[in-house]
């Protein structure tokens, strides 16, 4: 990812934190600052707006009786709020009104399920963890409540014949609409090169749609990223993958880019760096047509890169350290399920009876059952005389 990309995606977020603090009382402000060294703006901004809906929530309890605006409620009323509170935020968020909506006879429902609960509650612990650490509370209600209970979700992937099929579809376009195909040819060259990419990298959408055009290295076959958190990582890829990149950067040459956007590598239709959501929709296109029962997005086909790369290898760490995670248990608990796969494998290898032992029965099918014993008494017999010969 290019230092200029991610200055002006912290400069955005940056500036969007700032409009939710201006809502927000001035307990937030104080734990925002406390927190800016050790978290990214996208952690804080997310923060941001967890706590924005819990102290709305709050508003509408008896420990803000009298208060009107939610950025009036102060440390006092912040140190009087309970673990049952939080519970009851919780069980609330499972289903409530969603108040941008214009309808507001007839508002829409947000709904939130275990990980959205879990991530709510996180943000919460933060902010309770901060202001407990700081001496401006006595109690930290937060700690005392219970994560909701995270169910394993199966990894959605696709097999390779899926993948295939996906590349053959983005080169002809076959089952686009008249719409879709009136640009096709004009895209077709990059939708290629970002799809193999996460085929073949199992790079993040973030840091792919961050990438310069001097970022890639041909001599060498790297792309050099930056990672989660800002650290920088250099990616080796595959022939396939040079050979889909080599083809896009013929054609991006060519492409006289907006300002500001000079370096970007992929660019949209209007000559500017492409964005997370265009990336996620081209996914979106041409997985529906390749494997239509499947939800594929750019984070599936990362997960079809982990999932492909350890069943070759069965190598958990070099998994880990292929996606960027910094934990490997994190890996393990997303990919180590695949080796299930394995012992299916293993359980029709290993034979516990020879299928040419099963068939002596059948030569007695039809035969009395006396005589039939007759015969197998004296096939016991000789076989026992040539045991002892």
């Amino acid at each position: 990812m290019s230092d200029d990309y991610s200055i002006e995606r912290t400069r955005k977020y940056t500036m969007k934190l700032r409009e939710v603090l201006k809502e927000l009382p001035p307990a937030c402000s104080e734990f925002f600052r406390g927190i800016e060294q050790t978290t990214s703006i996208l952690t804080r901004y997310g923060y941001a707006l967890d706590l924005r809906l819990f102290l709305k929530f709050l508003l509408g309890t008896e420990l803000c009786e009298g208060v009107e605006k939610f950025g009036s409620i102060d440390y006092k009323i912040l140190g009087a709020v309970t673990a049952e509170h939080i519970e009851r935020f919780l069980e609330y968020i499972a289903l409530y009104p969603d108040e941008s909506d214009p309808n507001e006879e007839d508002p829409e429902l947000i709904s939130n399920g275990e990980r959205g609960k879990a991530r709510k509650l996180s943000s919460i612990r933060a902010f309770y963890k901060y202001l407990y650490k700081k001496g401006r509370i006595s109690a930290n209600p937060a700690a005392l409540v219970d994560a909701p209970k995270l169910h394993e979700r199966s990894i959605i992937r696709l097999e390779p014949d899926e993948v295939a099929k996906l590349l053959d579809l983005i080169d002809s376009g076959a089952g686009l609409t008249d719409a879709q195909k009136r640009f096709h040819n004009q895209t077709k060259v990059r939708d290629a090169a970002i799809v193999t990419l996460f085929l073949g990298t199992g790079m993040r959408i973030s840091e792919l749609v961050g990438l310069n055009m001097d970022d890639v290295d041909f001599m060498q076959n790297e792309v050099r990223i930056v990672r989660k958190g800002g650290n920088q990582d250099v990616l080796v890829f595959g022939s396939e993958v040079r050979r889909a990149l080599l083809d896009y950067m013929l054609r991006r040459e060519g492409i006289r880019a907006e300002e500001g956007h000079e370096k970007a590598l992929f660019l949209s239709l209007q000559n500017k760096r492409i964005t997370v959501r265009a990336v996620e929709q081209l996914v979106k296109k041409y997985a529906k047509l390749a494997a239509p029962l499947k939800k594929i997005s750019p984070h599936k086909l990362r997960s079809t890169y982990g999932t492909t790369l350890y069943r070759e290898t069965g190598d958990i760490y070099l998994v880990a350290d292929v996606l960027g995670h910094k934990d490997v248990n994190t890996t393990r608990k997303h990919y180590a399920a695949i080796s299930q796969d394995r012992r299916r494998t293993a359980a029709e290898v290993v034979k516990l009876r020879d299928a040419e032992a099963e068939k002596p029965n059948d030569l007695f099918d039809g035969i009395d059952e006396t005589k039939a014993d007759v015969l197998r008494d004296t096939g016991s017999e000789a076989e026992d005389k040539r045991n002892e010969e």
